[in-house]
């Protein structure tokens, strides 16, 4: 399990353990996500390595003996992937390729390699224009940004389009360098694994939050952020304003489908989309957290109006291929999931390092505001 310290991988590493499989985790051990002086213990039983996806002779280690591989290590962000593009790129791909080299050189012994992808590889999601029908627009303009239209332009008429569940045959369109990476690490996962011979499955993980994220990591999923914040006593800040959407997926769910692709032949060789089919605003997710962690003290939601390189406005998932393929469904629903991280948040001291990385975007030029 690569970032098997990770949010992710912690969850899974723990559920295959429960189900008799012996588990050894590479990770680095990032201080950005697991702090200066990491606190994390390996579960009973499974095997701990700290190193990263550079070191070949300790992947050959890592690998020994190893019959499934789930690929869960990356550097996670999409607006900090904007300015440290040789660092995302370096980890997430070239560490990507050299495992999938050491993987296929013992291909005799590996016998399924699961990948986590990500939704950003899509760009924006799906679209339906009003007058023309289904649209595939292009990335948001910044003058179209700087006026406050946030939604895309049908590219036909100019309405502004309807967002649309989106399914696994839409191009990848990646807007941001983080989102490119994962497009790499897929395809090299899947396309190797094709040569080869070896079952290799893709998840493409929406927005995945849940009890052990990395509530001191600015750069992490926007839960976890917006958690932090209100933890501090300091109201969440939305961009843009606030009802672009996104596919919130509990952690426990993301586990599930991992596992099913790990047990499934239905699953190999093939994507899907893990999330839940729901189109959640995300000031809608910011007062269901403070609702929960900040109860009676008026941190509401504060709309920035500003806008950041890479991002996007709508992306929720059509989950049918993986429902009928290998019987996924979502048990958690995003108002059980707000009590569940917020439960465990409260328990956690979380460093607030919102406004230190958003002036660090600002002062390159990746926030702007109208």
């Amino acid at each position: 399990m690569t970032g098997g310290a990770g949010f992710i991988g912690a969850h899974l590493v723990s559920a295959l353990l429960s189900r008799g499989h012996r588990v050894r985790v590479l990770d680095s051990l990032d201080p950005q996500v697991h702090g200066t002086c990491p606190a994390f213990r390996v579960p009973d039983g499974a095997e701990m390595v700290r190193g990263n996806l550079l070191d070949r002779d300790l992947l050959d280690r890592a690998l020994e003996g190893i019959e499934v591989v789930f690929h869960q290590a990356a550097c996670v962000g999409v607006a900090q992937s904007m300015y440290l593009a040789a660092a995302y790129t370096r980890v997430n791909c070239v560490g990507t390729a050299l495992l999938m080299e050491k993987i296929v050189s013992r291909r005799a012994r590996v016998e399924k390699v699961v990948v986590a992808s990500s939704m950003s590889i899509y760009g924006e999601g799906e679209y339906a224009c009003p007058s023309c029908g289904p649209a595939v627009p292009g990335p948001r303009s910044a003058e179209r940004l700087s006026a406050g239209k946030w939604n895309p332009a049908c590219p036909g008429c100019g309405e502004d389009l309807r967002p649309a569940p989106t399914r696994e045959t839409k191009p990848p369109a990646p807007t941001s360098v983080y989102a490119g990476t994962k497009r790499f690490q897929e395809e090299t996962v899947l396309n190797l694994g094709r040569a080869y011979g070896i079952p290799a499955v893709a998840l493409r993980y929406f927005n995945v939050y849940g009890p052990g994220q990395a509530l001191s990591n600015p750069y992490t999923g926007v839960a976890a952020i917006f958690s932090s914040r209100l933890l501090n006593g300091m109201h969440p800040v939305v961009f843009e304003d606030g009802w672009q959407g996104r596919d919130f997926v509990h952690v426990s769910d993301v586990v599930e489908a991992n596992l099913l692709a790990m047990e499934s032949r239905e699953a190999d060789h093939e994507v899907f989309n893990v999330a839940t089919g729901r189109l959640v605003p995300l000031i809608e997710l910011a007062r269901g957290l403070a609702k929960r962690l900040a109860p009676g003290r008026g941190l509401e939601p504060r709309i920035a109006e500003t806008f950041r390189e890479g991002d996007i406005r709508h992306c929720y998932a059509d989950i049918g291929k993986i429902r009928s393929r290998l019987g996924f469904e979502p048990r958690v629903p995003l108002e059980r999931g707000y009590d569940d991280l917020a439960a465990w948040a409260m328990t956690r001291q979380a460093a607030d390092r919102f406004d230190e990385a958003n002036g660090e975007l600002f002062s390159r030029g990746l926030v702007r505001g109208r």
